[in-house]
């Protein structure tokens, strides 16, 4: 279990809960600092739906005893590194869908959580939904490519 990753997405977590409340403080104000604070709530709710969709994907990867290397820093943009040449593709396929039912499941709990009548949810939503298409462009045509028996894709896994 990468420690260190886990603590960082904890204080990730725990410094976007502090910005939600204080944008729930701000929201009815005028002025730069509420929107300053809406639009870094939103952004960092984004940032926390990317780190869940990493842990999806590193659960999915450890539920079939998948090779993966964690970074030895917690700075790296990635939770861990899927290696190509020493899984099958079964261990691909659960690793991807990890992080597909990570991010819906996510996405769901937004849906029903945020105010999205308030800057803060609509900025959140705007990345979200960005994330969403990144990941149906990037991610999924391999995923359904290795679902019908191609090799596992080198370089970006």
């Amino acid at each position: 279990m990468p420690w260190m990753h886990a603590i960082r997405d904890l204080v990730m977590l725990v410094a976007t809960l502090a910005l939600w409340r204080q944008d729930a403080a701000l929201r009815h104000a005028t002025g730069g600092l509420a929107v300053v604070t809406a639009v870094a709530a939103g952004t960092m709710t984004a940032v926390c739906g990317f780190l869940v969709h990493e842990w999806g994907h590193l659960l999915g990867a450890s539920s079939y005893r998948s090779d993966v290397r964690v970074p030895s820093t917690p700075f790296s943009l990635f939770l861990f590194h899927f290696d190509p040449e020493t899984n099958r593709p079964a261990q691909f396929i659960a690793m991807s869908a990890g992080g597909f039912l990570a991010s819906g499941l996510m996405v769901g709990f937004l849906l029903a959580v945020l105010p999205l009548d308030a800057l803060s949810g609509r900025v959140a939503m705007a990345f979200v939904g960005a994330g969403v298409a990144a990941t149906l462009a990037l991610e999924v045509p391999p995923f359904v490519r290795v679902l019908r028996g191609a090799p596992i894709p080198r370089g970006a896994a």
